[in-house]
């Protein structure tokens, strides 16, 4: 019985180093197919890119972005979680854009979605979070109240001021052209 518990204790200790040495993300060394929604071992999340050769050719390239996760490392996502959240594995970049989009609203804020991909939701938390908006309370509100919110992305709330004074024209009705910004000459 001793012999056995040790043997077991061997093979744990064996196969977890094993994981540890092969199983250790680096995003250059993924390909096209797996880069996307990927983090490194060093907890940064692997982009997408395309380069274009001098023929013409396109070349995809995985690389590492600046951009850190909060809990997760040595993560390729799978492709349940892609699905059930609505994204697609040739995506290029990382970009907030996807929030506008309400059909991949509705797929992230599935609870196969939010509840068990965490990597894609820690994502896309953040992503929300850089443009001034909460993830889970976009995901709580409904029809209308959805597009406030996702207009809510749309705008970084500053407006630019309006003019101070009324357009000038010139005779034949067409606007007059711009000041310059070091006067008349």
């Amino acid at each position: 019985m001793i012999s056995f518990k040790i043997f077991f204790v061997c093979g744990v200790i064996f196969t977890l180093s094993i994981k540890t040495t092969l199983g250790s993300v680096a995003c250059e060394n993924l390909n096209k197919d797996s880069c996307a929604f990927a983090v490194s071992s060093s907890g940064k999340r692997c982009v997408l890119e395309k380069n274009v050769r001098r023929s013409g050719e396109e070349v995809f390239v995985c690389s590492t972005s600046q951009i850190d996760t909060d809990h997760v490392t040595n993560w390729i996502e799978s492709d349940r979680c892609l699905e059930a959240c609505g994204l697609d594995r040739n995506v290029l970049g990382i970009s907030s854009d996807s929030l506008l989009d309400s059909r991949f609203m509705q797929k992230l804020c599935t609870t196969q979605c939010y509840n068990g991909c965490p990597n894609i939701v820690d994502l896309y938390f953040n992503l929300a979070v850089g443009e001034g908006v909460y993830l889970p309370s976009l995901c709580q509100t409904r029809g209308d109240n959805k597009r406030r919110g996702m207009s809510e992305i749309r705008s970084s709330g500053y407006v630019a001021p309006g003019p101070t004074e009324p357009a000038k024209l010139m005779a034949n009705g067409s606007p007059a052209m711009a000041p310059s910004p070091t006067g008349p000459y």
